[in-house]
């Protein structure tokens, strides 16, 4: 654990030195803008335009974020052939992959946590109707689907290309929130063909609509989602983590250098 704590820290520490944290004041300027701005395009409807727009960019930088820093986390160390340095410490491959998991899952959440304070601190200031409990549920379950979407970044970048990965990354994902959607179309076409392909796509990828709850949030549902139902999406987030993580140490262990 404490091996693994390092490599965590030392990710965490180098993207700091990188900057990644001025994100946060470009999600200030676009809120900044976005409250201004959405009044001119639709008065009525303003209060939800914000709030979702509000989550929307939240999500969508942090995405981004995860993706092309995830995808290279272990490729640039390949590329670069300082991977041979940290094969050469009294370190295995699976603390190498662990530990530039946490590091990166851990510099999303303070960034989607101050991201999160910004983002209330506006819609407090702007007098702008909202559920905090339902848009703090939807915030920890985007930091559980990001860091699956970490998992498999870091996954692709082990036996891909840093473009390659990004790409086949992104797909996941557009993929992960169409699952249910595209196995309810294949149903209604009654083509057996399609319901065995969207059958084996549902299976194999992350139903990523089982993390978001955006909704909730947005459209300020009174009742929060069952308690229950809660652990089981977070439970399922998780496994689906592990699962990953555990093909990428195995895709890692197996590559020779």
């Amino acid at each position: 654990m404490m091996r693994i704590f390092v490599i965590a820290k030392n990710v965490f520490l180098e993207m700091v030195r990188d900057r990644i944290l001025y994100i946060i004041g470009f999600y200030v300027l676009i809120l900044a803008v976005a409250i201004r701005a959405l009044p001119e395009f639709a008065a009525s409807t303003e209060n939800k335009m914000f709030l979702d727009f509000g989550l929307a960019a939240m999500s969508a930088i942090s995405l981004i974020i995860a993706v092309f820093v995830g995808t290279g986390l272990v490729n640039k160390e390949i590329e670069k052939r300082t991977i041979l340095l940290l094969i050469a410490k009294p370190v295995s491959r699976g603390e190498i992959i662990t530990g530039k998991f946490f590091g990166l899952s851990s510099v999303l959440a303070v960034l989607i946590a101050s991201m999160t304070a910004i983002y209330l601190i506006f819609l407090q200031f702007g007098n702008i109707p909202h559920t905090t409990a339902s848009i703090l549920i939807t915030v920890v379950f985007l930091c559980l689907q990001l860091s699956l979407m970490t998992a498999v970044a870091i996954t692709f970048g082990v036996f891909t290309s840093s473009l390659l990965a990004v790409a086949l990354t992104f797909a996941v994902y557009l993929m992960g929130n169409i699952t249910q959607n595209l196995v309810q179309l294949s149903r209604m076409s009654r083509n057996p063909v399609m319901e065995s392909i969207s059958q084996i796509l549902y299976l194999i990828l992350p139903d990523l609509s089982r993390l978001n709850f955006k909704n909730d949030a947005v459209y300020g549902l009174q009742a929060l989602p069952d308690t229950f139902a809660l652990i089981g999406h977070a439970g399922y987030g998780l496994v689906y983590i592990v699962m990953i993580l555990a093909i990428a140490i195995s895709l890692f262990s197996r590559r020779e250098f």
